[in-house]
């Protein structure tokens, strides 16, 4: 319980509202949340509660309990966690799909930085309490290796090879239909969609537009599909699967680039049972490369395909070569 703050007002004060005259004594705390706690009867000002828009005199007393402050830390959760390599400066994590990198709107549990929070008792501070130790990110239906610094050495040397793109990063994806060439190099600038908020889209000489660089070459096709690897040269939000649908070949089961976001078993084996074979982006982070931030040795991670992507990948397979 917070102990009430006693508080005079001086002259230069008088005239202020009652809210600005606390948003100057407690700056931690939003106007909102100082307008609440006035309507909730938590201030008061000689003695008498008081609304948010009164006038205060010289040398009026405030009495006023201020509410906790609540931090935007991840709270630590016990979700298991495939780690692909570990030591004293980062780790690399295989993030499962569906799980989304740091808290956000809509997503304040079951993140990796609250399963990191409980598994790892240091990392680095340089993304800010709600991010400790994420360097990069992945979307939440992209699963595959990420990298996540344990000090603020690491994180910093690390992000630096990000900036200058000295990493190497590989993704496996499925692609429908297939490409017409087996394999291409996308350079197309990549900034916010005109009208939806949650996409983004190819925009030339817009203010909002990236330069953004995509590699990509067919594993293997098949009749209305194809395995592809692609090696992005930039790092945008969203940039493979831009790029992929900018040529007519969207990732399966791309929500927002595709239209489709899942695909069931009949739709590939009439004759199978009406389940749902995959129900997220087909996009897996395959294979990073990097310098050890702090030995500067070339370090190669692989994160191997997960289970729904490798079904689907088997049933295609079956049905469709």
């Amino acid at each position: 319980m917070a102990t009430p703050v006693h508080l005079t007002v001086a002259q230069e004060e008088a005239g202020l509202r009652l809210d600005s005259y606390l948003v100057l004594h407690f700056s931690k705390h939003s106007r909102v949340k100082l307008q609440r706690a006035i309507a909730a009867g938590n201030v008061s000002v000689d003695g008498s509660t008081a609304r948010s828009s009164t006038k205060l005199k010289r040398d009026q007393r405030i009495v006023f309990t201020p509410p906790e402050i609540q931090s935007d830390a991840p709270i630590p959760e016990d979700i298991p966690l495939d780690v692909l390599f570990e030591d004293d400066a980062f780790v690399a994590i295989n993030k499962p799909p569906m799980m989304v990198v740091h808290p956000a709107k809509g997503n304040w549990k079951g993140t990796l930085t609250s399963a990191l929070a409980f598994h790892f008792n240091q990392l680095s501070s340089v993304g800010g309490e709600t991010r400790p130790g994420i360097v990069h990110r992945l979307d939440r239906d992209t699963s595959g290796v990420i990298l996540v610094a344990k000090t603020d050495q690491a994180h910093q040397a690390l992000a630096a090879q990000f900036e200058n793109r000295t990493t190497e990063k590989e993704y496996f994806t499925i692609l429908t239909p297939a490409p017409d060439r087996d394999r291409d190099i996308i350079d197309k600038p990549i900034g916010a969609h005109p009208y939806q908020r949650e996409k983004k889209a190819i925009r030339e000489n817009h203010s909002t537009s990236r330069a953004a660089q995509s590699f990509y070459e067919v594993i293997k096709r098949y009749r209305g599909f194809a395995t592809v690897r692609v090696r992005p040269k930039t790092g945008r939000t969203h940039q493979i699967r831009v790029h992929m649908a900018h040529i007519g070949c969207p990732v399966l089961c791309d929500k927002l680039y595709s239209g489709r976001s899942s695909i069931n078993l009949t739709h590939l084996d009439p004759q199978g049972e009406d389940s749902v074979l995959l129900d997220r982006q087909a996009l897996h982070a395959f294979k990073i490369q990097f310098d050890h931030p702090v030995s500067k040795q070339r370090m190669s991670i692989t994160a191997e395909l997960p289970d729904d992507i490798r079904q689907t990948v088997a049933i295609i397979e079956k049905t469709r070569s």
